[in-house]
């Protein structure tokens, strides 16, 4: 690494969030002051710093520093020293006492104020009430500064000692010197080794309790973030030795600790024992012992014959159900809790438009939700009813973390529709289940072959294969959907079926192909000249491309995707830039997490619609609504010309390309494909080689997910 030193001349934006910075280092002998960035937490102007990192070359803006350690360099002479305190820096302290100290302790100075601040009495003006104030604006000035220090010395870097002094504030380094191993539940996935780094150099030994149930949390961690709601003691311990380095039958006593300690649940089935983190256990618990309350409740008689039911959905939708439609009305109104299940094409929407019809008709209020912003405006907008994200349903406040609605007090309402129930995750069902009324009726709709839930859990599998619940699988595909291309060859992917390409490509325009190309620069190349050129110019009436990827990283990643689209895509002058991306107007872009106040969603996707550089901020357009972005606020969104299939869950567009290459196959899986086809409702293009596609298509093993739903639902 190269270092260098010299004096903060300039901050120029600084993130007080996670401390990103941008600035100007005077340097001596150097007579242009030096771009530096990185997450510089703690930093004043003026101040004398030692960065240690690389030159980079910023595309728009040039030679950059990236800073990767840094120190504050307090002046060591007494000129220096008085210099520094003669800035003003310090509240309390001018220029004339200034002089005064510094003459009096020579350069002693600043080690007297940091560690022996009554002595500053002894200088003639000060008094307690001044000392504190010195001492109190001293300690607050520099706090951050020690705490960078300590998280450097032990080996951490600045990005994740930035994201430490984030969540800790100012106990940081109190919580840290008393017991670092915190930071392994309060920092998933990186949190253990970290704390590892700093316990092992303030001379923790490797069989520390405290070290080994830190272990053992993390791995449970890791395990949630995979999907699963629980681990098996014997492949935990075995992860955990692993990582530690200390044999697997040494974990017994801290498991035992963490149980008294109610972090952990464990349950033993004949040979398998169970590990939980509490509040997993406690989620699947309440939601099976809340399904079950609810299906003890008597079904209040709803008098409405088959021939009322389908003269009123004709009379008001102008629809004529069939008889498996129809058969799954009549029996929904005998039921507490249904499930609704089929791939596309079947009349999930149609169903749901019926019922809402067939029970306002009984004047029974009924609450469509979905689990995203993207998924309940489509539900909306196919149903002409209102419908709400759970979160939003719920009440979730997202700065402390809860919920308004739960069993105190519940939603107000008679039937509860959640579409796209696949997404559903245990901790949002349990949120869900807890708010729901007994005396109400809910109907889960979702097609579960679709990848399962980004959090832990498989919700709706579980509910479907514990047989507890009626589950109605609807099978007929429609005639206009059999006309359809891309819902028959969804259906094939589905079966393990490979589509017949030629016969797909052989109209003269169809709705599906699949473009064989062999390498990832390749697939890239491909893609940019689809999106700027060849179904512009075919399909003028498809108002929106969506390209989706299994993966972020790679030549073929949502990360490259997105530059290169915006080279070709958008010629837009101006901009603002935010962690390397270059926000210009017109670009499509993605809301990252959920904002309540300013109403849009993880997963909304809006057009920038204006750029103003000289107030630091965009302006983007979500369907007709403006939403104003400062740029401390850029880190919500990305680049949305490319996303990850995983985000497109819940939503449709016109037109969607799907790059497949062979470097996704970690990801390579059926429900992942088809996931992805059944996104495009008017031309679905992939884009890959054949080998990548049959990987897909033959890899059928969802990544098995450990969830105890099911058999807390079997039981009686």
């Amino acid at each position: 690494m190269i270092i260098i030193k010299g004096i903060l001349e300039r901050l120029t934006y600084q993130n007080p969030d996670n401390h990103y910075t941008i600035a100007k280092l005077r340097i001596a002998k150097i007579n242009d002051p030096v771009t530096i960035v990185g997450h510089l937490a703690g930093v004043f102007e003026g101040e004398s710093l030692e960065i240690s990192g690389k030159w980079i070359i910023h595309p728009k803006y040039g030679d950059q520093f990236k800073v990767e350690i840094y120190k504050v360099v307090l002046p060591a002479t007494v000129s220096g020293i008085r210099k520094y305190l003669g800035s003003g820096m310090i509240k309390g302290i001018g220029k004339s006492l200034a002089d005064k100290i510094v003459d009096y302790f020579e350069e002693n100075t600043l080690d007297i104020i940091e560690n022996e601040p009554d002595k500053l009495k002894h200088i003639h003006g000060i008094g307690e009430a001044k000392k504190t104030l010195i001492e109190q604006t001293w300690n607050k000035h520099h706090a951050v500064r020690r705490v960078m220090q300590f998280l450097q010395e032990n080996g951490v870097g600045v990005y994740h000692a930035a994201t430490i002094l984030q969540i800790y504030g100012s106990q940081t380094l109190n919580i840290l010197q008393k017991n670092p191993y915190a930071i392994a539940k309060d920092l998933p996935g990186i949190g253990f080794s970290l704390a590892d780094m700093i316990a092992m150099n303030g001379g923790v030994k490797k069989d520390d309790e405290n070290r080994l149930q830190a272990c053992l949390i993390h791995c449970l961690l890791s395990f949630e973030q995979e999907g699963h709601v629980y681990g098996l003691k014997k492949k935990l311990f075995q992860f955990c030795s692993r990582l530690s380095g200390i044999d697997p039958d040494r974990f017994d006593k801290a498991l035992e600790q963490l149980i008294d300690s109610d972090e952990v649940k464990i349950e033993t089935h004949e040979d398998e024992t169970k590990i939980y983190l509490s509040r997993l256990y406690k989620a699947e618990s309440i939601i099976a012992s809340r399904i079950k309350a609810i299906l003890s409740m008597p079904v209040a008689p709803l008098n409405i014959s088959k021939d009322k039911i389908l003269e009123e959905v004709l009379s008001k939708l102008a629809i004529k159900l069939s008889e498996e439609q129809l058969s799954v009305v009549n029996n929904v109104l005998l039921e507490k809790i249904v499930v609704i299940t089929g791939g596309p094409g079947t009349g999930k929407t149609t169903l749901i438009r019926a019922l809402c019809e067939v029970f306002k008709l009984q004047n029974l209020k009924v609450t469509l939700s979905a689990p995203t912003g993207r998924a309940a405006r489509r539900l909306s907008e196919v149903t002409g009813e209102k419908a709400f994200t759970l979160h939003k349903l719920l009440g979730f406040d997202f700065e402390n973390q809860t919920f308004e609605r739960n069993f105190a007090n519940p939603l107000e309402l008679d039937v509860f529709i959640v579409d796209e129930a696949s997404m559903v995750d245990t901790l949002l069902m349990y949120r869900l289940i807890e708010a729901m009324p007994v005396s109400a009726v809910l109907i889960l709709v979702g097609d579960t072959f679709q990848l399962p839930s980004v959090g832990p859990g498989n919700i709706l599998s579980d509910i479907i294969e514990s047989e507890r619940i009626k589950v109605f699988f609807l099978t007929n595909i429609f005639r206009q959907a059999k006309q359809s291309p891309i819902i028959m060859y969804a259906h094939s992917i589905r079966n393990g079926e490979m589509p017949d390409f030629q016969k797909a490509g052989a109209g003269e325009l169809s709705e599906f192909y699949f473009i064989e190309n062999q390498t990832s620069e390749k697939v890239v190349e491909t893609i940019l000249e689809l999106c700027s050129k060849r179904i512009p110019k075919a399909f003028p009436h498809i108002d929106e491309i969506q390209v989706l990827t299994p993966m972020h990283r790679g030549e073929a990643g949502t990360i490259n995707l997105n530059q290169q689209l915006q080279k070709v895509l958008n010629q837009s002058r101006g901009g603002i830039e935010s962690r390397d991306i270059m926000f210009k107007p017109n670009d499509k872009v993605m809301h990252l997490k959920n904002n309540y106040e300013k109403d849009v969603f993880n997963g909304d996707i809006g057009i920038v619609a204006e750029v103003i550089k000289t107030e630091n901020k965009i302006l983007v357009n979500y369907d007709g609504r403006i939403v104003e972005y400062d740029i401390l606020e850029l880190d919500e969104l990305t680049l949305a010309y490319t996303i990850s299939v995983h985000k497109s869950q819940g939503s449709e567009y016109g037109a969607v390309i799907i790059a497949l290459t062979t470097a996704h196959f970690p990801l390579l899986q059926r429900n992942l494909l088809y996931t992805a086809m059944t996104r495009g409702k008017h031309l679905v293009i992939i884009v890959g080689s054949s080998k990548a596609l049959k990987m897909a298509l033959n890899n059928n093993k969802t990544a098995l997910r450990l969830s105890g739903l099911k058999q807390k639902l079997m039981l009686p």
